[in-house]
């Protein structure tokens, strides 16, 4: 069956979900980011990439750090980049989504970035756009939010090497989590050793352990000598119905202290795709602690975010002959 997210040739069109792409094609998005990452560092930070191309960012729902750091990747890759309130725009006043793709269009954007609120929309949206547009998911509903989950790969990466050999716990709310997701179709493909899903029955729905991941309910038994931590935000506006007794009692089960990171290895490290609860899944002292890679998962998300947009539109000479103010 045919990848919608390929071209004819097999490279990226769009990125849509980390399910069904090769082990090839997220390598080379952690390869891309690993040359895009040493653009931080330069006194202009920015690559003529994407001169003349022009990227809509289309946030159906609010997200200040996704859509920032998508700005700001697009922006040193020297593209002009526009972001659209969609609560002010003309669908709010009963213009479609088609309708107003298609005008888009018209203005001969080559790329949409897309955050929705429901599952398959970025799908959808790609199904529907010309040729010459690619479309970026920034996290659909349930579903999907595969740029979330390659920063996260490229930042164990950096930190861990190889994954065949890592042991990996993904902790919290995995039933409403786009991120966990995607982070496990992307552990799988890459070859992790041992994936696990920590938390509550009634966060974890069976199908996972469908996914090639382990079931723990028990948070000692789940964070037993592994490599990596990954807190889940508790994601309370989704939720339907009482899954929970109360935050309190949820932190004494399933909550990431000092102690109970003391039961992975002693290298392990912290991740949070965010925004973190302090004292619900996570307590500060780890948060802010020394095993934490959270904000350097934020800083990575800027090299990964421009891997993907050179990737899907077809531009990736090599970052060092093509970086300004050399």
């Amino acid at each position: 069956m045919n990848n919608p997210q390929l071209d004819s040739n097999g490279n990226l069109k769009h990125f849509l979900t980390t399910e069904g792409l090769g082990k090839q094609h997220l390598t080379k998005i952690l390869d891309l980011a690993e040359s895009f990452a040493t653009v931080a560092g330069k006194s202009v930070k920015k690559v003529p990439l994407l001169r003349g191309k022009t990227i809509i960012n289309l946030f159906f729902e609010t997200s200040t750090r996704t859509r920032t750091t998508f700005e700001l990747a697009a922006s040193r890759l020297s593209a002009d980049v526009q972001s659209i309130n969609i609560a002010t725009s003309a669908t709010s006043k009963g213009e479609s989504l088609l309708d107003m793709l298609h005008n888009l269009e018209a203005m001969h954007c080559d790329m949409f970035v897309v955050r929705h609120g429901d599952s398959g929309a970025a799908h959808f949206i790609a199904k529907h756009v010309a040729d010459h547009v690619s479309v970026i998911n920034a996290g659909d509903g349930r579903h999907a939010h595969p740029t979330q989950a390659m920063l996260d790969m490229f930042t164990i990466r950096r930190h861990k090497g190889e994954f065949h050999n890592l042991k990996v716990a993904i902790v919290g709310d995995i039933l409403h989590s786009r991120v966990a997701r995607s982070q496990i179709h992307a552990l799988n493909t890459l070859g992790v050793g041992e994936l696990r899903v920590v938390g509550p029955k009634t966060l974890i729905p069976a199908a996972f352990g469908q996914m090639g991941a382990h079931i723990f309910h028990n948070l000692e038994q789940g964070l037993d000598g592994v490599d990596v931590v990954i807190m889940l935000r508790l994601q309370k506006e989704r939720m339907q119905g009482a899954l929970l007794p109360s935050e309190n009692e949820y932190f004494q089960r399933y909550g990431l202290t000092r102690e109970t990171l003391r039961l992975a290895k002693p290298d392990a490290i912290v991740m949070h795709p965010g925004p973190i609860n302090r004292g619900v899944e996570i307590a500060s002292s780890v948060a802010d602690g020394p095993q934490s890679v959270i904000l350097e998962q934020v800083s990575n998300g800027l090299a990964v975010r421009m891997a993907v947009m050179s990737m899907v539109l077809g531009r990736q000479p090599g970052v060092e002959s093509s970086a300004e103010g050399q």
